[in-house]
C-alpha cells in the first residue's frame, strides 16, 4: 500500500526537513510507504555530484528572479524546481518491495531508478506524449526528434528506506533551466509536457495519472490522505528551516543514484 499526500506548493527547506522526518518514521515502522506530490517555489538544487560551475549566472541574478540555491543529499548534479513542475518524493522501504529479478529478493536501487523512470513515462503516454529511457543516462526523455529531458530523477537512500525522487516538466517555465547546465549535461535540451502538447495541463490531473501509474509499476495499491495531520498526527515535527551540513548527514549506508 502507498499512501498519497498532494502538499501543493511548499519551498525548499520545508521539504528537505519534512523528508528527514519520515525517512525516520519508515525506518522505525511507525508510517508506511508513502509518496509526497508537490510543487517547489523557484529552487535550483545541487546534488552530491553537483559542480558549481553548472549554475551559469551570478547569484545577483538568481536573486533577481527570486531563486533559491540549496545542497542536498541526493545523487546527480544541478536541476531545477519551481512552479509548473510536479515534484514526487517516495518514501519507501525497499526491502519490503519485491524484485522482478527472480535472483533478488527485494528492489536494488538501479532497478528502484529505472521503476521511476517507467511510471513517468507511462505518465507521459497517458498524454499523448511518447518517452523513454536513454541508456547510459538517468532521467525521461522526449521519444520524438531529437530526444529532450522532460523529467530529472535523484534520489537518496538510507538503510533501504527512499528520499528524494523526480521532478516531471508539465506546465515549467523553462527559462529558469538556462540559469544552470541541466544535470551537467550539455548536449540534451529541456521540455515540458506543455511545451510537447502545445496547451497547459492539469497538473492536478497529472498528479493522478503518476498515482496511478505508481500503482501498476510497484504492483500496490493506493491510498490518497488529504493532510500531513492525517498521515502524522502527533509526530509531526517539521521545523521550517533547512537542516545543517546536509553533505554530512549520510551514514556508511546511505546511497545516492543520478
Amino acid at each position: 500500500m502507498i499512501c498519497i499526500l498532494q502538499l501543493g506548493t511548499i519551498d525548499y527547506a520545508t521539504s528537505l526537513n519534512l523528508q528527514r522526518r519520515m525517512v525516520e518514521l519508515r525506518k522505525h515502522g511507525e508510517i508506511g510507504d508513502v509518496l509526497l506530490l508537490l510543487e517547489h517555489t523557484p529552487v535550483i538544487t545541487l546534488g552530491r555530484n553537483a559542480k558549481a560551475r553548472n549554475i551559469l549566472v551570478a547569484p545577483e541574478l538568481l536573486t533577481q528572479r527570486q531563486v533559491e540555491v540549496y545542497e542536498c543529499d541526493r545523487g546527480g548534479d544541478v536541476t531545477f524546481h519551481g512552479p509548473g513542475q510536479l515534484v514526487g518524493y517516495p518514501i519507501f522501504d525497499l526491502r519490503g518491495v519485491p524484485s522482478p529479478d527472480p535472483k533478488r529478493k527485494t528492489l536494488g536501487v538501479i532497478e528502484y531508478v529505472r521503476c521511476l523512470e517507467e511510471v513517468l513515462i507511462r505518465t507521459c503516454g497517458d498524454f499523448g506524449i511518447a518517452a523513454k529511457q536513454i541508456p547510459g543516462l538517468t532521467g525521461v526523455w522526449t521519444d520524438c526528434g531529437e530526444a529532450a529531458k522532460i523529467a530529472a530523477i535523484g534520489v537518496h537512500i538510507s538503510r533501504g528506506v527512499t528520499s528524494h525522487g523526480f521532478a516531471l516538466n508539465v506546465n515549467t517555465d523553462l527559462s529558469y533551466f538556462d540559469l544552470i547546465v541541466p544535470c551537467g549535461i550539455t548536449s540534451r535540451s529541456v521540455t515540458s509536457m506543455e511545451k510537447e502538447r502545445g496547451k497547459r495541463l492539469s497538473l492536478k490531473e497529472v498528479a493522478k495519472a503518476v498515482a496511478h501509474n505508481f500503482a501498476g509499476v510497484f504492483s500496490t495499491d493506493l491510498s490518497w490522505v488529504e493532510t500531513l495531520d492525517a498521515l502524522l498526527g502527533p509526530m509531526l515535527d517539521i521545523p521550517a528551516r533547512p537542516p545543517i551540513e546536509l553533505r554530512r548527514l549520510r551514514g556508511d549506508d546511505d546511497i545516492t543514484w543520478a
